[in-house]
């Protein structure tokens, strides 16, 4: 059985990424400009082969992957929305840091939300599914759940994603030196 490879797209940008506000549940739609984000995707997608299409369900990942050509083949996966930030939903880390100045989201994660564990138990959900398949999938999402799905993918823990930087409607591969699963391209516009 061959192993499979996989490509990770972030979203493009939006009002709140731009803002740096913790966006998570909230559907918040892409700026002009990351529509134009997401549409550069497209050329460099366009000439690979996908087995598999997965996706947020959230519409700033699902018109991220309609704009770079792939929306009809998407699979709607809930374990692939972003981190749920709970009471600080909207509010930036130095917002929060002004009543609670040791906070560390890889750390503590958000009250009202979600804990390292848990986002990192949905992304393992999503390995999983991925390494039972075989062939190339691509994955339209979000940055932090993007970054623990790398960190699981390379069997870290699910705080180890704090190191994977992720900007908006960039492409990362996921695959295989040898026997061990490793990163082979990350966060490259397209």
């Amino acid at each position: 059985m061959s192993r499979p490879i996989v490509w990770l797209a972030r979203h493009g940008e939006t009002e709140w990424s731009r803002n740096l506000r913790h966006t998570g549940r909230t559907d918040i739609p892409l700026t002009p400009a990351g529509e134009e984000e997401a549409g550069k995707l497209r050329s460099p997608l366009a000439e690979l082969s996908f087995d598999r299409v997965l996706c947020s369900p959230l519409g700033r990942a699902r018109q991220t992957c309609e704009l770079a050509g792939l929306g009809e083949r998407a699979e709607l996966r809930d374990a692939l929305m972003e981190w749920d930030y709970g009471d600080y939903e909207g509010v930036t880390s130095e917002e929060i840091r002004e009543t609670r100045p040791d906070w560390h989201l890889w750390r503590d994660g958000c009250p009202g939300g979600e804990s390292p564990a848990e986002i990192g138990a949905r992304a393992d959900a999503v390995v999983g599914e991925l390494l039972a398949g075989d062939g190339t999938a691509i994955v339209f999402a979000h940055g932090h759940i993007l970054r623990v799905l790398a960190a699981r993918w390379l069997e870290l823990t699910p705080a180890d994603g704090r190191h994977f930087g992720l900007d908006t409607a960039t492409l990362s591969r996921l695959g295989w030196e040898h026997d061990h699963r490793v990163i082979q391209r990350w966060n490259a516009p397209a």
